[in-house]
């Protein structure tokens, strides 16, 4: 998962680059997913030495960016319609929402797999 982290780090930072640069430099607010990716690549360097720690702390940065696209996400109809004040914005921030929800599904189902292998292991421990 350290790396799955670091990935979406550097991914998400790239988007954030992209759209400052698509925009003309005119928002430095169209930086927030390279600001999310650079918090969320750090977390993924404190998970290769302490991946709970990294990989818990990222997973709340991650929940709170999928919260804080999710303003600019409910403007999908009025981009889809032309009528969206800022297109770019709400392309990234789609963009961001849905790798940041890839990201906690993904987590999720790490931590559901990591608590059936210990339970397994805890149980053939017990066995013997």
């Amino acid at each position: 998962m350290p790396r799955i982290t670091i990935g979406l780090g550097i991914v998400l930072v790239a988007v954030g680059v992209i759209a400052y640069i698509a925009t003309g430099f005119a928002s430095w607010t169209a930086l927030i997913p390279a600001i999310l990716g650079a918090v969320i690549l750090a977390c993924g360097l404190i998970g290769l030495k302490n991946q709970k720690t990294g990989i818990h702390i990222a997973l709340v940065v991650a929940i709170l960016g999928i919260l804080g696209t999710g303003m600019n996400v409910l403007q999908i109809g009025a981009l889809l319609a032309g009528e969206a004040e800022r297109p770019a914005a709400v392309i990234t921030s789609i963009i961001t929402f849905v790798l940041l929800i890839v990201y906690v599904i993904l987590g999720i189902r790490s931590f559901i797999t990591a608590r059936r292998w210990k339970g397994t292991a805890n149980a053939e421990t017990a066995a013997q």
